[in-house]
C-alpha cells in the first residue's frame, strides 16, 4: 500500500489559485478528480494524520501513488475541466451514477414497421418515444388500456404478432377493438403508423385537440341519429379525459423547469428528475448513485448537476429553471455551467411554498421510493448477500461466515423509559419472529454501557437457561412438559453480535458475555459517525469499504435495531404519558380508563371531547366526566 508521505508535494510548491487536481495510482491510472478555489488549501487537507481523515479519503490517499494539478483562470473553468476529466477517466473514487432501471414508462416503438405501445423499464432505446412519469406502476398500465380504446395500436410481443400473421387470425385485443390488427392486414402500415403518431401527440400534450375532434364527431353522429356511434365516441372521450387528467397542468403554462429530488443514506443516493414543460410533467429520469467519495450535500448536488447537464447534447432538453432541494456549493458557477450548455440563462432555485414546493416534495417521494426499492432488491439477491457475509468473515477473521447475526441498540430520553432491542438477521435477511424487546430498569438504566450490559446479559442468560433445560430433558431429569421446549426462544446463539456504538458499548457487551462464560460468540460495534467497525480490545477500528456488500449488510442490521428500539421506546413513552395524565383523575379506575381509551381511541381525541361526549361512555357519570375533562384541559 503506498505511503502518502512518499508522494506528498511541498506545501510551498502548491499554488493558491483555483484549479483541478488528479490523484493517480502507482500504475498511472486516475482514481480521483477534484476542483478547488485554493489548490494549496484543498490538497494539504488530504495529507493530514490518518485519524483525521474519513475512511474513504484515507483509502483513496493510500491507494494513490501521485498527485498533479492544473491551474485555471476562474472557478467556472475549473468546473468545466473537472467535468471533462471525470467523463474521460471515470475515476473510481468519484461519485458513480447508475441508471435507475426500476421506473416504468409508456413507450411507443416508432422505429418498427408496426409501432408497438407498451410498458417499458430500463435503458432508453433509440427510435422509441417515452412518456411519464407514472406512479404507481399500475397507473401506466391503466393509462395504456384507456388509450387503446381510442388509438388501437399494436401492443403485442413480436412472438404473438408473428403467430397471428401465420394463422391469419388476430389476438383477443383485435377482436374486442383494442388493436387495429395490422398482423392480418386490417390496417395498412402507413395508417397504423399515423395512429401511433396520434397516440404520441396526445401523450406529448396535444390532448385538447384530440378530445375536441372526438366531441365534434360525437355531435355529428347524434345529429344523424346514429346514437350507437355517438355513445361509443362519448366513452372514448371519457377515456381520454381520464388519461389527460393524469398529466394535468400542475403549474402556470409559462413554467419550464427541471425538478430534482434526492434521497440518500451513507452509501447511496437515489435521484429523480421531473421535466416540466408548459406547466406539464413531460418526462422523468432516475439514477441510483454510489457515494464512493465523502462529500457534503451541497457538493453532491453540484457534482450531480454537472454530470446530468454535461451529458445532454440537446439544449432544448434543459429547462429555463432548475428546482433543487438545496443549493449547490457554488451557485453562480453551476448556473453558468448549465446556462452554457443550454445557450440561454438558467436559474437555480429552492421552492419554499405553494404548488412548486408541493411538486418538489412529490419528486422527493419518488426518490425515496426508488432508494427503498433498490435496497430491497439488493438485499434479496442471494449472491450479493453471500458476498457480504464473506466480506464480514474476512474482515473480522471469523472462523465461518456469520449466518446468524444479532443487532442490539438502546433508546431513551434523558435516562427515562430506557429500552433495548434485539434484531436477528439469518443468511443476510431479517428474521422478525426472533426480534425481542427489553425494558431496562434500576441501576442498569443509568447510562448506555450499563443498559447494553443488562440487555446482552439477559439475552444470553436466557440462552444458557434454555440450553440447561434441553440437557435436563435429554438426561430424563425433567419431563418434556416442564421443559417447555416449544416455548424456548433464545436457544439458538448467533455467530456475531453487532451493537450500535463504539468502544464503550463493545466493551460492555463483551464483558457481559465473559461474565456468563460465553466465549464462542464474536462481538463488534458499528459507530455511526465514520461507520467504523470496532472489535473488543483493539486500539484501531476495522475499516470496510463504504460501498462494500459487507458494510451494507452491517448497516442494515444496525439501522434495523435502531428502528426497532425507537419504535418500542415511543410506545412506552406514549403509554407512560397516558397513564400519568389519567391516573391523577379521582374515581377513574383501570376499567373505566380502558373504556374511555377504547371509545375515543387516544388521549388526544379525549381532550377534544366535551363533558357530554365523555358521559356517553358506559360507566362515566357527570361528576367523573367533569373531572376527566378538567384533568385533560390544556
Amino acid at each position: 500500500m503506498p505511503d502518502p508521505s512518499t508522494y506528498r508535494p511541498r506545501t510551498s510548491e502548491i499554488p493558491t489559485e483555483p484549479g483541478v487536481y488528479r490523484f493517480r495510482d502507482p500504475h498511472g491510472r486516475v482514481i480521483y478528480v477534484g476542483k478547488a478555489k485554493n489548490l494549496r488549501q484543498r490538497l494539504t487537507s488530504y495529507f493530514q494524520h490518518p485519524r483525521h481523515l474519513t475512511p474513504k479519503t484515507h483509502t483513496m490517499v493510500t491507494t494513490a501513488g501521485s498527485v498533479e494539478w492544473t491551474v485555471v483562470g476562474s472557478e467556472q473553468e475549473s468546473l468545466q475541466l473537472e467535468y471533462t476529466w471525470i467523463k474521460e477517466f471515470s475515476p473510481r473514487f468519484n461519485i458513480m451514477f447508475r441508471d435507475d432501471k426500476t421506473y416504468p414508462y409508456l413507450a411507443v416503438t416508432m422505429s418498427e414497421q408496426y409501432p408497438r405501445a407498451m410498458v417499458m423499464r430500463g435503458d432508453r432505446r433509440k427510435g422509441t418515444k417515452y412518456f411519464g412519469p407514472f406512479y404507481p406502476a399500475r397507473a401506466v398500465r391503466e393509462t395504456l388500456d384507456l388509450l387503446l380504446r381510442v388509438f388501437p395500436v399494436r401492443s403485442c410481443t413480436p412472438g404473438v404478432f408473428k403467430r397471428a400473421e401465420r394463422s391469419d387470425r388476430p389476438c383477443l385485443l383485435g377482436y374486442i377493438g383494442k388493436c387495429s390488427a395490422p398482423c392480418v392486414g386490417r390496417i395498412s402500415p402507413k395508417d397504423h403508423r399515423d395512429l401511433a403518431q396520434q397516440l404520441c401527440d396526445f401523450m406529448a400534450g396535444d390532448g385538447k385537440a384530440a378530445i375536441s375532434e372526438l366531441q365534434r364527431r360525437m355531435k355529428a353522429a347524434a345529429a344523424e341519429m346514429d346514437y350507437e356511434s355517438a355513445a361509443r365516441i362519448r366513452d372514448d372521450i371519457k377515456a381520454l379525459q381520464r388519461v389527460f387528467e393524469r398529466n394535468v397542468v400542475v403549474l402556470d403554462e409559462s413554467v419550464d423547469a427541471d425538478v430534482f429530488g434526492i434521497e440518500q443514506d451513507d452509501l447511496e443516493a437515489a435521484v429523480q428528475v421531473f421535466h416540466v414543460r408548459g406547466g406539464r410533467i413531460k418526462g422523468q429520469r432516475g439514477w441510483v448513485m454510489e457515494k464512493v467519495e465523502d462529500v457534503s450535500d451541497t457538493g453532491l448536488l453540484q457534482q450531480l448537476l454537472e454530470q446530468v447537464y454535461g451529458d445532454l447534447d440537446d439544449p432544448d432538453r434543459i429547462g429555463a429553471q432548475v428546482w433543487v432541494p438545496w443549493l449547490p456549493e457554488d451557485v453562480e458557477a453551476t448556473e453558468a455551467f448549465i446556462s452554457g450548455r443550454r445557450g440561454r440563462r438558467v436559474r437555480l432555485t429552492v421552492p419554499q411554498r405553494g404548488p412548486k414546493h408541493e411538486l418538489l416534495e412529490t419528486v422527493h417521494q419518488n426518490a425515496k421510493q426508488a432508494l427503498n426499492l433498490h435496497k430491497v432488491r439488493r438485499a434479496g439477491d442471494v449472491t450479493v448477500r453471500s458476498a457480504g457475509l464473506q466480506q464480514i468473515q474476512d474482515a473480522l477473521d471469523l472462523p465461518e461466515p456469520p449466518l446468524r447475526m444479532e443487532g442490539y441498540d438502546n433508546s431513551h430520553v434523558s435516562g427515562t423509559n430506557v429500552v433495548g432491542s434485539m434484531v436477528v438477521f439469518e443468511d443476510g435477511l431479517p428474521k422478525k419472529k426472533d426480534y425481542r424487546r427489553f425494558t431496562v430498569k434500576g441501576e442498569a438504566a443509568r447510562d448506555d454501557t450499563s443498559s447494553m450490559y443488562d440487555v446482552i446479559s439477559r439475552r444470553f442468560q436466557h440462552y444458557l437457561d434454555e440450553l440447561s433445560a434441553e440437557d435436563d430433558l435429554a438426561s430424563g431429569e425433567i419431563a418434556a412438559e416442564d421443559a417447555a421446549v416449544s416455548e424456548q426462544r433464545f436457544s439458538y446463539p448467533p455467530s456475531l453480535v453487532v451493537v450500535d456504538g463504539g468502544p464503550p458499548q463493545v466493551a460492555a457487551a463483551q464483558q457481559a458475555l465473559t461474565d456468563l462464560g460465553i466465549t464462542d460468540v464474536s462481538v463488534v460495534g458499528l459507530a455511526k459517525r465514520l461507520e467504523e467497525v470496532w472489535v473488543p480490545g483493539e486500539e484501531f477500528p476495522v475499516i470496510l469499504p463504504r460501498n462494500s456488500e459487507g458494510m451494507f449488510l452491517l448497516q442494515r442490521l444496525r439501522d434495523e435495531s435502531h428502528r426497532f428500539a425507537i419504535t418500542f421506546h415511543r410506545e412506552r413513552r406514549g403509554r407512560g404519558m397516558t397513564e400519568s395524565v389519567l391516573d391523577s383523575v379521582p374515581g377513574l379506575g383501570p376499567a373505566k380508563r380502558k373504556a374511555l381509551l377504547k371509545h375515543f381511541g387516544s388521549v388526544k381525541r379525549m381532550r377534544q371531547a366535551d363533558v357530554e361526549q365523555l358521559q356517553s361512555v358506559k360507566g362515566v357519570g357527570p361528576t367523573l366526566a367533569q373531572a376527566v375533562h378538567a384533568a385533560l384541559a390544556p
